[in-house]
């Protein structure tokens, strides 16, 4: 996935293998309020393609105005080409990036760092500012953009003689280096919790209170203590103590998520190409100085 970011809107993309789920994930987009999502139908013809060259250059072209930097635009016009779907949500809210992010990861958006490297075992050479320069280069037999699928292409000077009451006009061009930005998925960080049972036992000292009865024979005199021929009620209660369970939930730990973001400056390096203008002029003379010497 590829996130091209400005100060104002940001923009994302995602590359899809089929419709299905190309459109699976925008209507989706839909429903969680994000309208401005769109899709880039890829190669659609059953008929199976020896050479992508032209394909490939066409996507290519096609996806100049989402001003992707030309390695993702490059890989992307591989996956048109293939027959891919691209997926582009334009002036995404900063609130709804993450929404946007997850929806299109659901819904089966394809890893490009590992599709290019399929793609490289199956003979793809990748981006190279070579490749990309080739698509802009005129052919002056075809008079059109000529160059090779992956590989590089020398322009061929041409020159001309003015005739009289003519003119050309030679552009000269400074090449910008452009920088953009794209979200790589370093992988995704998911706590779930879950209940379990699990047995448990525990020791209780319990205290038991009983009662015995004892009948003995004896034989003595009457004694004043004794009450004799009176009713009487002797009661004693036996008593046990029993286990009793109770539970407490307690909290013993806290898991959580934080996710913060951080600003890093980094240096890219790369070439801009100039147009320089030598001028030759080797006249000796001019006219009216040779006049003057006749």
């Amino acid at each position: 996935m590829s996130q091209i970011s400005s100060v104002d809107n940001r923009t994302l993309s995602a590359l899809f293998d089929s419709e299905s789920e190309a459109s699976r994930a925008v209507d989706r987009l839909n429903q969680a309020g994000i309208t401005t999502a769109r899709i880039v139908p890829g190669y659609e013809s059953d008929t199976p393609v020896q050479d992508r060259s032209q394909h490939h250059q066409g996507f290519f072209a096609a996806l100049a105005d989402f001003f992707f930097p030309d390695e993702d635009r490059y890989s992307y016009a591989e996956g048109l080409s293939r027959g891919g779907y691209l997926v582009v949500v334009d002036n995404l809210a900063a609130s709804q990036h993450d929404v946007a992010l997850d929806i299109l990861d659901d819904e089966g958006s394809i890893d490009l760092d590992e599709r290019e490297e399929s793609w490289r075992s199956e003979g793809w050479s990748g981006y190279s500012a070579d490749a990309v320069s080739s698509y802009t280069t005129e052919s002056a037999s075809a008079g059109g953009i000529s160059g090779t699928y992956g590989g590089s292409n020398t322009a061929q000077a041409s020159s001309r003689t003015l005739e009289e009451g003519g003119s050309e006009a030679i552009p000269v061009v400074d090449e910008r280096l452009v920088v953009g930005k794209r979200d790589v998925n370093l992988g995704r960080v998911r706590v779930r919790s879950y209940v379990r049972e699990e047995p448990v036992s525990a020791d209780v000292n319990l205290h038991n209170e009983n009662v015995t009865i004892e009948r003995r024979s004896v034989d003595r005199p009457l004694g004043a203590t004794d009450n004799a021929f009176t009713d009487r009620v002797i009661e004693a209660e036996q008593h046990a103590e029993e286990a009793v369970i109770a539970k407490e939930a307690r909290v013993v730990e806290e898991i959580s998520l934080r996710k913060e973001g951080t600003d890093r400056t980094e240096t890219v390096s790369d070439t801009v190409r100039k147009t320089e203008v030598e001028i030759e002029d080797d006249r000796s003379v001019d006219i009216d100085q040779s006049r003057n010497r006749i």
